[in-house]
């Protein structure tokens, strides 16, 4: 059985992108593979974070993702600073990688902008952190959408150096399991963005925690154009407002664009829109239902995660064990 490790930032609560993109495809995961889910909070402060904040913030991940589907039974779900083998094998994996190879690394121009002397180092090296986040298990697979690709790359590069320079065949090489592009969701306000959970604006997402009156209010405010609905996906070329609610609708009822395109062909967005909003209402009510009772326990939830960690260091720790033997460390009686 192929063991899963993917993990999410507490940087807010999940929007509908999150949900489609990457959630929803777990719950599957946890009854084929053994799978560890992880709320990475260790990233997330690579930017500051208010301390009361990332608290709640880290809850309300935790709370959403067993609202979807995730089960204590069937997965591990934790919290990463609850796992210090992720911090520990992230500064291994520090002194292994090149600084040529993070250079490389885009998402860091991204983050960073313009003034990126300004950046923390910790923004600068979490692909290594990312990297130990996954090793650290020998997870062999990782679901990921293509803007990740990258980061598994340099993860396998730091692994095969390891393995080359300490002679040793420790850490596997680590497979993406690309999620589907039907399932990118874009922003309600620039069809060419993704959703984010970063967005200044509310308006642009769906967030899981949003009531039935808020989902209308997004779906009636979001940006489409005046053209019809056409018959074929092609036709929704240079249309990416139009192409994004239509992938909303696919996703959401598990159907394909073409068959939302062939039942609404030739409507406009006004009458599209309701459908799209009835549609959200009825499959995200009941997730939004069970995060907040959820929340309302903290305790229970704290448990459920504090039992996860315990899971996963009953994995890591040795693995990390390994590591330490094969470069000289001496050992801790």
């Amino acid at each position: 059985m192929q063991r899963v490790f993917s993990g999410i930032q507490p940087s807010g609560v999940p929007t509908l992108g999150n949900y489609l993109g990457a959630i929803r495809n777990w719950v599957p995961m946890q009854e084929q593979h053994e799978s560890l889910f992880c709320i990475v909070d260790l990233h997330a402060i690579t930017q500051f974070q208010e301390p009361a904040q990332l608290l709640l913030q880290t809850r309300e991940m935790a709370a959403a993702l067993l609202a979807c589907g995730l089960s204590p039974e069937k997965c591990i779900l934790f919290v990463q600073s609850h796992v210090p083998a992720h911090a520990e094998l992230g500064w291994i994996f520090n002194c292994v990688a090149r600084l040529g190879w993070l250079n490389r690394m885009t998402q860091f121009k991204d983050k960073a902008g313009k003034d990126r002397e300004a950046a923390s180092a910790g923004l600068y090296v979490y692909p290594n952190l990312m990297a130990a986040d996954i090793l650290v298990y020998k997870a062999t697979s990782v679901p990921v959408g293509d803007d990740q690709r990258q980061h598994l790359e340099l993860a396998n590069d730091i692994a095969e150096k390891f393995n080359h320079d300490y002679g040793v065949k420790l850490f596997p090489r680590i497979e993406p399991h690309i999620l589907g592009v039907a399932a990118r969701v874009m922003s309600l306000r620039d069809g060419t963005k993704k959703m984010s959970k970063s967005d200044p604006s509310d308006q642009s997402r769906i967030n899981l925690n949003d009531d039935n009156d808020a989902i209308a209010l997004k779906i009636r405010r979001a940006r489409t154009d005046a053209e019809p609905i056409p018959g074929h996906m092609l036709q929704l070329e240079g249309r990416a407002e139009a192409r994004n609610l239509v992938g909303i609708l696919a996703a959401i009822t598990n159907t394909m664009p073409e068959n939302v395109l062939r039942e609404h062909e030739g409507q406009g967005f006004g009458s599209f829109k309701e459908v799209l909003t009835e549609a959200l209402v009825a499959h995200l009510s009941p997730i939004r239902a069970e995060m907040l009772r959820l929340l309302e326990d903290p305790g229970s939830l704290d448990a459920a995660l504090r039992r996860g960690a315990e899971k996963a260091e009953a994995i890591a720790n040795p693995i990390l064990a390994e590591v330490k033997q094969a470069m000289g460390f001496l050992a801790r009686r």
